[in-house]
């Protein structure tokens, strides 16, 4: 069975960076479709961004522009580049790994922007 770990996650300010990582074990990552999604307290889960097993890439519309979603097939992982970061952006960020309907969720990392 697929374990999805992320991190990568912190406190930073408004207009600075992150990266999050999912590295994927148990699976043959390639095939998957991946994606980042993220949710805060109260609110629903929300997709963030979202990469497929052949690279087609898809973002949400408070992201665009500012969050890039990539993946290393041969390291097993999934990113997240965080520019430009805004406090509407905090919320626990998931990793997700689907195909078809099989799906899977890491445990989740926090990203907190405040200054």
């Amino acid at each position: 069975q697929v374990q999805l770990v992320e991190s990568g996650g912190g406190l930073v300010q408004p207009g600075g960076s992150l990266r999050l990582s999912c590295a994927a074990s148990g699976s043959i990552f390639s095939i998957y479709n991946m994606g980042w999604y993220r949710q805060a307290p109260g609110k629903q889960r929300e997709l963030v961004a979202r990469i497929t097993s052949v690279g087609s890439t898809n973002y949400a519309d408070s992201v665009k522009g500012r969050f890039t979603i990539s993946r290393d097939n041969a390291k097993n992982t999934v990113y997240l580049q965080m520019n430009n970061l805004k406090p509407e952006d905090t919320a626990v960020y998931y990793c997700n790994m689907g195909l078809g309907s099989f799906s899977s969720w890491g445990q989740g990392t926090q990203v907190t922007v405040s200054s």
